[in-house]
């Protein structure tokens, strides 16, 4: 793999502990074993992978992670959630950049509270999120991204890609910025053909383009990144949709598996979306929330779940009026004192030319 050796070793929290890695994991050479007999390494024999450090990660361990090491387990991203979290991080009005309550919330410790004047995502001892490391509770874990550890060590990501490739995207972010992931399982001794059939089992991989076209595995992004992703126009709607016309659970791909519904059965008449215009996005947003939410529950979405089972709202925006609730939100414009966060990925857009 063209992938490097992660810079630091990365530590795994269990509850309250602290454990590193290479505690876990013995350099081969210092391993017990009689004269000829293969040392023990978590299982694995003592070939070389550059992604050793993780090969004993074990579930539901914290796991500090290069970001620049993992790999994709989908092949789109909404590149406009991307522009809207990159949009908050250098055109926020927040008193603390919000991408630095991103990171704290992705390593398990809530949000920020504080920052100092020159604080850089790249260097967390400049920032202090509400939650030490080792004060973790089950709700802050709840809320982290999740990795599955794959043959060789490899950490594929399963849930995070539009938050890591913003962290990669942001000046003081990229491939080497560390983040604790929390570990789902560890496949590591599986070959690579069952690796991909446990994946697929447990429906931790997402094989569909944003046309709906089927993807191999070995077509899968191999890096976080926008360049590495093809742009699906419908799960950046479905992000922007949230508590409006659903809720957002812990099925994996949850927004993918909508977004195929919008493109070939929701019937809404997306023609005229303008991507780049605030009032027409909303349009879109509303349409669509709409559809979602007068769908009886056992109504087929995608893949065998139904509306209950991806949480389609009873109400559209909860009940609420169209000034109210989430959708108020979203609708407040960049000048707002609090833009909604298509306003801020609109400015994003506008600002650097990626209209």
């Amino acid at each position: 793999m063209r992938f490097r050796v992660p810079t630091a070793v990365p530590l795994l929290a269990v509850g309250a502990a602290l454990v590193s890695v290479a505690a876990t994991a013995p350099a081969a050479s210092a391993a017990p074993g009689a004269p000829g007999e293969r040392p023990s390494f978590c299982g694995h024999d003592n070939r070389s992978t550059p992604f050793a450090p993780y090969l004993c990660a074990r579930p539901g361990q914290l796991l500090d992670v290069r970001i620049g090491d993992v790999h994709p387990t989908q092949p789109s991203l909404g590149y406009d959630e991307v522009y809207y979290k990159l949009g908050r991080y250098t055109l926020g009005k927040d008193a603390i950049n919000k991408k630095f309550s991103d990171w704290c919330e992705a390593d398990g410790r809530v949000e920020a509270v504080a920052a100092q004047p020159d604080a850089r995502l790249d260097d967390p001892s400049s920032f202090t999120c509400a939650l030490p490391v080792g004060g973790e509770t089950a709700d802050s874990t709840a809320a982290m991204k999740t990795v599955v550890i794959g043959p060789g060590g490899e950490p594929f990501l399963t849930d995070g890609h539009h938050t890591l490739t913003s962290f990669y995207e942001t000046p003081d972010g990229g491939a080497d910025l560390h983040v604790r992931l929390r570990v789902l399982a560890n496949l590591s001794t599986l070959t690579r053909q069952d690796f991909w059939a446990r994946m697929q089992a447990e429906k931790w991989v997402y094989l569909s383009d944003p046309e709906g076209n089927p993807v191999k595995v070995n077509q899968l992004p191999t890096s976080v990144g926008l360049a590495n992703f093809q742009d699906d126009e419908y799960r950046s709607l479905l992000y922007f949709g949230r508590d409006i016309g659903y809720t957002q659970n812990a099925v994996p791909f949850q927004e993918f598996y909508w977004g195929s519904w919008i493109r070939d059965r929701s019937g809404v008449d997306l023609s005229g979306w303008d991507r780049n215009d605030l009032t027409s996005y909303l349009a879109a947003v509303e349409a669509t929330t709409r559809a979602m939410t007068a769908l009886p529950k056992s109504a087929p979405v995608d893949s065998g779940f139904t509306a209950g089972d991806l949480d389609a709202l009873d109400r559209w925006n909860a009940g609420k009026a169209a000034d109210k609730g989430e959708f108020g939100k979203l609708s407040k414009p960049y000048p707002d004192a609090k833009p909604g966060k298509l306003a801020y990925a609109l400015e994003y857009k506008r600002v650097n030319g990626l209209g």
